[in-house]
């Protein structure tokens, strides 16, 4: 077997693999394709012819990476962020570079080679700390805001770092040619410079003015695939135009991402990209692992073990002064400083390009690719002694207030007549909750008004994680498709046992399914206004409006208590007519009402005459009310 076949086939069969026993040990998804790709590559040899043009079709997945972090920078979270970002971010790179660069060139090594190596170090691994940091509840922690900043500061920090290696290199080829430098070398540098000029200023006009009305039209088709091949358009479109001109196609896809930033369909274009950045940027760390050579680490492992060792350490010494300097202390600070120890994903890349412009030789590339790479492995190690220092720190009293989660968010999902007003009355009362709506023309309206609403499929598990399900407090389910409903209810109470749950029930089955699924609060669409316009119709007839509240009130209470009684006998599968403890149930439930409407009154008139009573508090909220009134 051979060709495009076998290479599929032994490439996806190691990354599925090695993944999997990575991310079980959990070494991070990272290292294994790492793994994956010494497995294809030194051991079986399996990489071979070929290699070469999927090197070149995984450098895409670092575009898609750069679009997506282009596309998660909020304006409004940076300007938030600004002290930590640009201050502790800023000074965490370049004291990181000089550090490094006083060692290197302490050793022997050029500059050049010293300050490549140094931005490498600089950065760290986004993918591993964030995922790390999230399934420790920790994302929201001072500390944790804190290293999300640096992260953030850093990635940002890629864009002139790759603009800065050709001027590092003492080669004048350049690597691009292929994609028509040789026609830009025959203009003028002021020709040259303005249709570069010229290409980033495309890239900003046509991502905010073209790309949304395209997005648009293709949504209101409801054709998904096409809007997922419209987002595979846009980036590949940018990377081609920035080849051309000459430029980094990844600073194109950053650009248009954050243009993209606060588009409705952010997060669909998130969803949509996602797969596809996954699998090729685990195809280019494969490809990076397969030009490992194993003969180096067993005859350097000692130097890569202490060249690892000393990487650390000098972050550590970075990041734990400055933690102190930004007044994070106690628990928050180790968190900082230990989180961030290793170098990052980018840093792969970073090395390609200094070994394409020979500022390092293959042997030294293949030695400090061990060094990223052991390092990255030896992340979860890190993160086990920062739990040891917590402990020993919560012995001695020392407080880590500072790294309790923030309060979590809301979520509506439905943007129609009944989500716009539960939104309006969060919105009211100082919240200010993350809306999800299919329908591309009601969310371009309501943002027009100013309403925080983006466009997807609020029934698909990825765009709900993306919302931010995993700490929200409470989601509010508000589309009209009964089946999606249950359904959204149904991941959100498995994903997030602790969340509060309100959903919007069409009818009485629907609520027992939606209570079958896990909802905690369940309003049937039409039974509020229904019962106001029968009050209304009471009251019309001359009754008094004390009476009409309370025959209103008595009503209810019999209502819900026939629901609450009828859920435990709806299963779901048997249809209610086929079902006799349901059909039972049903003819005991509400007789009291139900005797009045057809004019045996007594029963019903003695609960009236009991008068009715404020609805009972739990116990949070008696608690709540007992200290507003001390």
């Amino acid at each position: 077997m051979e060709g495009l076949t076998f290479y599929a086939l032994a490439y996806l069969a190691a990354a599925v693999s090695a993944v999997i026993i990575s991310r079980r040990l959990g070494l991070g998804s990272v290292v294994g394709y790492i793994a994956a790709g010494v497995i294809v590559g030194p051991i079986l040899h399996v990489s071979g012819a070929g290699s070469d043009y999927l090197e070149q079709f995984s450098e895409f997945g670092i575009v898609m990476m750069l679009f997506l972090i282009g596309l998660e920078i909020d304006p409004q979270m940076v300007w938030r962020l600004r002290g930590k970002l640009v201050g502790l971010g800023g000074l965490q790179v370049v004291m990181t570079l000089l550090a490094v660069c006083f060692v290197g060139t302490s050793l022997g090594f050029s500059w050049q080679q010293s300050a490549l190596f140094g931005c490498v170090v600089s950065l760290s691994s986004t993918a591993i700390v964030l995922q790390t940091l999230e399934e420790k509840g920790l994302l929201e922690s001072d500390g944790g805001r804190a290293s999300f900043a640096v992260l953030l500061f850093q990635d940002l920090a890629v864009i002139p770092m790759l603009a800065c290696i050709p001027m590092l290199s003492s080669v004048t080829t350049v690597a691009n040619s292929a994609h028509g430098e040789t026609f830009f070398a025959t203009l003028p540098g002021w020709a040259s410079a303005l249709l570069t000029l010229g290409a980033v200023v495309f890239v900003v006009a046509a991502g905010h003015y073209l790309s949304r009305p395209v997005f648009r039209a293709i949504a209101q088709l409801g054709l998904r695939e096409v809007f997922t091949a419209a987002a595979l358009l846009v980036v590949v479109a940018i990377a081609a135009l920035m080849s051309a001109v000459g430029l980094s196609p990844a600073l194109g896809a950053f650009l248009a991402g954050v243009v993209l930033a606060n588009s409705e369909f952010k997060h669909e274009l998130q969803n949509d990209i996602e797969p596809f950045k996954g699998l090729l940027l685990g195809l280019f760390f494969m490809t990076i692992g397969a030009k490992i050579d194993l003969s180096i680490l067993l005859q350097h492992w000692a130097i890569v073990l202490v060249a690892t060792l000393a990487m650390m350490l000098i972050k550590v010494g970075v990041l734990l002064p400055l933690a102190r300097l930004f007044r994070l202390r106690a628990s928050a600070a180790w968190l900082f400083a230990l989180g961030l120890a290793q170098a990052g994903e980018f840093g792969f890349v970073l090395l390609s390009l200094g070994r394409e412009r020979s500022i390092f030789s293959e042997e030294i590339v293949s030695i400090l690719i061990l060094v990223i790479t052991l390092g990255m492995v030896l992340t979860p190690g890190l993160f086990i002694l920062f739990d040891r220092i917590v402990t020993l720190l919560d012995s001695r009293g020392a407080a880590r207030a500072d790294d309790e989660p923030e309060e979590g968010t809301v979520i509506v999902a439905g943007l129609g007549r009944f989500g716009q007003i539960v939104n309006r009355m969060l919105l009211a009362n100082g919240h200010k909750p993350v809306v999800l709506d299919f329908r591309a023309e009601v969310v371009d309206d309501l943002r027009k008004f100013g309403i925080r609403s983006f466009f997807g499929d609020a029934g698909r598990p990825d765009l709900l994680d993306s919302a931010g399900l995993a700490k929200a407090d409470v989601i509010v389910v508000a589309i009209d498709d009964p089946d999606r409903a249950v359904e959204i209810v149904t991941y959100a109470r498995r994903t997030n046992p602790n969340i509060k749950i309100v959903a919007r029930a069409y009818d009485r089955l629907h609520y027992y399914r939606l209570s079958d699924a896990g909802a905690d609060h369940i309003v049937r669409e039409l039974f509020g206004s229904s019962l106001e316009a029968a009050v209304l119709t009471l009251r019309s007839l001359g009754m008094h409006p004390y009476e009409v509240e309370k025959r209103r009130n008595v009503f209810i209470e019999q209502d819900l208590a026939g629901l609450k009684r009828m859920a435990p006998l709806f299963d779901g599968v048997t249809p209610v007519s086929d079902n006799p403890d349901f059909i039972a149930g049903f003819n005991d439930i509400g007789k009291v009402i139900e005797n009045a409407m057809l004019g045996n009154r007594t029963a019903y008139n003695d609960l009236v005459r009991r008068g009715w009573t404020p609805p009972v508090l739990d116990d949070s909220h008696a608690l709540k009310a007992e200290q507003s009134r001390q």
